[in-house]
């Protein structure tokens, strides 16, 4: 079916609204780059909705890290992000859970995959933010990697990561890399890592964004 909108499907649009309020409560730590960027999320949301953005479907598609999810939901659950847990469930059977490399790096095939919540690749469509799970297994290392343009703020929802081997980042709390700012993630052994992630830029940065990612030059 097309032609369908936020006012249509009302589980997307209580999504939007727990990430609204997840941007809204969690603490910026002090420091006035990760506030602006918490600000500038939630005016994101605010124009999606009040916009009643258009959402449209594609085939529901798994990865086998998904395997994990099930677990990952289950954890996050006991957290304090557990009302944006449970909006989540009410949507998963709608998410394409994809790679966004056209060649793999090795080792990510069966640890990792994303899934879009809102932005240029929907369900939810806009150029104003992307919005999105990862998804790790246990033991995952994610390449050291840089977003142009970018600002991007992970927040762990169930499990615990590492960026840079500079600090563990449990449910509940915020990673914040700034354009072109290089991070690398590492996973607990023993608990798949379900995380929230947010993406602000110019439309047109954010429309031309596949998850294709700049490296670090030996």
């Amino acid at each position: 079916m097309s032609d369908r909108h936020l006012s249509d499907l009302p589980d997307w649009g209580y999504l939007l609204r727990e990430y609204y309020e997840l941007y809204r409560f969690l603490s910026s730590g002090g420091s006035d780059r990760i506030r602006g960027h918490q600000r500038a999320v939630r005016e994101a949301i605010s124009r999606v909705t009040k916009s009643n953005a258009e959402v449209r479907f594609d085939s529901p598609a798994q990865k086998p890290v998904t395997a994990h999810l099930r677990r990952a939901l289950d954890e996050g659950k006991l957290e304090r992000t557990a009302p944006l847990i449970r909006s989540l469930e009410a949507v998963q059977d709608h998410l394409v859970w994809q790679y966004g490399y056209e060649k793999v790096p090795r080792g990510l095939e069966k640890t990792y995959a994303y899934a879009e919540i809102c932005g240029p690749n929907g369900p939810v469509l806009t150029d104003q933010v992307i919005l999105g799970l990862v998804l790790f297994a246990p033991g995952c290392t994610y390449p050291a990697h840089a977003h142009n343009g970018i600002s991007e703020s992970y927040i762990c929802l169930s499990g615990a990561v590492s960026e840079n081997h500079q600090g563990v980042y449990a449910p509940g709390s915020m990673i914040f890399n700034p354009p072109h700012h290089m991070h690398r993630i590492t996973v607990s052994k023993t608990e798949p890592a379900l995380l929230t992630y947010a993406w602000t830029g110019s439309p047109e940065v954010l429309t031309s964004q596949k998850m294709v990612f700049s490296r670090q030059r030996k």
